[in-house]
């Protein structure tokens, strides 16, 4: 080989091995970088690997808690349904559950025994399917209801929502309650209450209530038949002592028989009070609702009390609203009562000054009326000390000044017990030597289609009306009523005062100077008086509206008026005397009535019981009847609705008829009325109450029963 080739040879030996070395050491440079790689990604292997065992052991950490917790959890509920089910099981109740399909899925020992073991009882037994064997093993007592109309009726009512309890009669005697719900799931709760102790209760109670009402009217009954048997003899006592004081006595008589007659009628006050007392203690006074006139009450109430004040410088008073409607609903009776309380306590404690009622109204919603009704009196005044005493039972303020009046002491504790009774309150302001205002508030309800009519305002030409006198109480009431007659009214002292011309004056105080002054100031029409009470002939305050619109027109016509002899009377047949039937079994009292009606212009026909009484109306129908109402054979209200049947069946005209009664509890008044008798007056009579009663109601073509003179 030739140098030449070995240095080529070489030299691609050198190049050779420089391309291996290069490539070698590109290769290792490789491989070192996939080493490097290799050894970051173990690394992060490593790492992951790591977490992933952390994360492991922190999962089975958590996997041990809720398995504790839930094993906790579980053994929670299962003592809880244990404690459920011990609980179910030991009442006496009957506790089922029903799931969707109406069968049973469960029921405590109470529910289960009630059915004696019947194997069918028991869970997935269907609803109708335990219905069907209540019935038919007779466990139900279904009270004569057909087998399947009750077990239709028993499925209907679970369709119901809510669905209503229902009772059920077991065959024992025993008594359940069913209460049933439906769950949101629609699972049905059935819960039978064992209420057997109850009903025998309620049956216990209902016997005792029975046994306590028949004792209660044993009681009612006892108090009025005491109440008759005492009013029937007091009838005559202080009847004939009526009688006997209209005779020619001497002084020492007179005091012996008024003595009589002032002992029987408080011995007959006494009565009357401690029967209203036991009844409002007894929770037994009923209340009657009926319209009334108020304003007209307390001028009849005046009416009665107007003997007692003769002699004494006592003014009697009404202040009436006259804004109040003519008619107001409420117990009449019982207003009256409280009313003459109030007003017979101010007139028997004032000797002189006044006695005056004052009744405010205000109309609030549904027509109801907030009463003020207050009766003020000059009289003795009671300390304060003691104004709180005077409503207690059995109760008087004793101290000098008052000792010499009587009564029982119950009238103003009554009085108080009725307006709250009525849904009032009673109070009292009282100065002592100056007077006492006892009053109440009450509310009322206004009467509403009502036959009656408002007053009508004074006609024109009696518009202008001058009140001339000085500022007393009763010229103020007066001036008030006119007002509401919608009369124009100038009131003075002096005539020379008045502003135009007037229709009519009203002299109030004064003589013949006053007289002539008034004529002086160019009055020249009518001119009547004012005074204090009816005893005169001239216009008093205690007037009805009516009654003071009437006395008006008759005092400005009374110069108008034609002669006597220019007034021709209408033609008329012959007056006769009015025919009285009376019917009283007591001897005593028909002396008494027979007496009492004696002065008067009339034939009377006197029967023992009803049976006679009957007879003499169909033998001559009388003009006004008065019967007794216990009496033998037939009472006073057996005959009244048999005349009234025979004056239906014959077309005879309505005869009135008016009860003497001895009875005063609830219901009697009611009794009367129903029985078709129109008036009542309660024993002992009274002569007077007799006499107007008999004059209202006699007819108009009678002579008239009142002598004259």
């Amino acid at each position: 080989m030739t140098p030449a080739g070995m240095e080529d040879r070489l030299a691609k030996e050198r190049r050779a091995r420089l391309a291996a070395e290069r490539l070698l050491a590109q290769k290792s440079e490789e491989l070192f970088s996939a080493n490097k790689r290799l050894a970051a990604h173990a690394d992060a292997m490593s790492d992951q690997v790591i977490e992933q065992r952390q994360e492991n052991a922190a999962l089975v950490g958590q996997t041990t808690k809720v398995r504790a917790d839930l094993e906790v959890a579980t053994e929670h509920a299962q003592r809880a349904e244990r404690r459920l089910w011990d609980s179910l099981a030991i009442i006496e109740d009957g506790f089922a559950i029903y799931d969707r399909d109406w069968r049973l899925v469960a029921a405590n020992d109470a529910f289960i025994q009630v059915f004696d073991g019947i194997a069918e009882i028991g869970p997935g037994a269907s609803y109708e399917a335990i219905l069907r064997i209540a019935v038919d093993e007779g466990i139900i007592d279904v009270e004569g209801t057909d087998p399947d109309d009750w077990i239709d009726d028993m499925i209907g009512r679970w369709e119901q929502d809510p669905i209503p309890p229902r009772t059920l009669r077991l065959w024992n005697g025993g008594y359940v309650k069913l209460v049933d719900k439906r769950s949101p799931e629609g699972d049905m709760v059935s819960l039978a209450l064992n209420i057997t102790a109850d009903i025998e209760r309620e049956q216990e109670l209902r016997e005792a209530r029975d046994l306590a009402q028949s004792a209660n009217r044993a009681k009612s009954a006892f108090l009025a038949n005491m109440s008759h048997e005492i009013r029937t003899p007091m009838n005559g006592v202080v009847g004939m002592a009526d009688l006997l004081r209209d005779t020619e006595l001497d002084e020492e008589q007179r005091m012996y028989a008024d003595t009589i007659k002032n002992s029987g009628e408080a011995l007959l006050v006494i009565i009357n009070d401690v029967l209203d007392y036991s009844k409002i203690e007894a929770d037994k006074l009923v209340l009657h609702e009926e319209a009334f006139d108020l304003e007209g009450m307390i001028h009849e109430i005046f009416r009665l009390l107007k003997p007692t004040i003769q002699g004494r410088a006592l003014e009697l008073i009404v202040d009436y609203d006259i804004f109040l409607p003519e008619k107001l609903i409420g117990d009449r009776g019982r207003v009256r009562q409280v009313l003459t309380n109030l007003i017979g306590n101010a007139v028997k404690f004032t000797e002189k000054g006044h006695v005056t009622v004052r009744v405010l109204g205000e109309e609030g919603e549904d027509g109801q009326i907030a009463l003020r009704i207050a009766v003020e009196d000059t009289g003795i005044g009671i300390p304060e000390e003691k104004q709180a005493h005077v409503f207690g039972e059995f109760n008087q303020v004793e101290d000098q000044a008052n000792r010499k009046y009587e009564g029982t002491g119950l009238g103003l504790a009554i009085s108080a017990k009725l307006i709250r009774l009525m849904g009032g309150k009673m109070w009292l302001d009282s100065v002592p030597g100056e007077g006492s205002t006892f009053g109440f508030l009450l509310t009322l309800m206004r009467a509403e289609g009502d036959d009656t009519r408002p007053v009508p305002p004074l006609p024109e030409g009696l518009k202008r009306i001058a009140v001339i006198g000085p500022e007393l109480p009763s010229r103020a009431v007066l001036e008030r009523q006119l007002l509401k007659l919608r009369a124009e009214v100038q009131t003075v002292v002096d005539p020379a005062r008045l502003k135009g011309p007037v229709d009519l004056a009203l002299l109030c105080a004064g003589d013949k100077a006053t007289l002539s002054a008034l004529r002086a100031a160019g009055h020249d029409g009518p001119v009547t008086r004012c005074c204090k009470d009816s005893g005169c002939d001239g216009i008093f305050a205690g007037l009805s509206l009516a009654d003071l619109r009437a006395a008006l027109i008759a005092a400005s016509e009374a110069e108008d008026a034609p002669p006597p002899d220019l007034m021709i009377p209408e033609q008329a047949p012959a007056p006769r005397k009015l025919r009285l039937l009376a019917a009283e079994d007591n001897k005593t009292n028909q002396l008494v009535f027979a007496k009492m009606i004696k002065p008067l212009t009339l034939e009377m026909e006197m029967t023992g019981n009803g049976v006679e009484a009957l007879a003499a109306y169909k033998s001559a129908p009388p003009d006004l009847i008065f019967t007794d109402i216990s009496m033998p054979e037939m009472d006073g209200l057996e005959a009244a609705r048999l005349i009234r049947a025979f004056e239906a069946e014959n077309g005879l005209p309505r005869v009135p008829i008016v009860a003497m009664t001895a009875h005063a509890m609830d219901g009697d008044e009611a009794r009367i009325f129903e029985a078709g008798i129109d008036h009542y007056l309660t024993k002992p009579l009274k002569k007077p109450l007799i006499i107007e009663k008999i004059t209202a109601l006699a007819p108009d073509t009678v002579l008239p029963v009142l002598p004259e003179g």
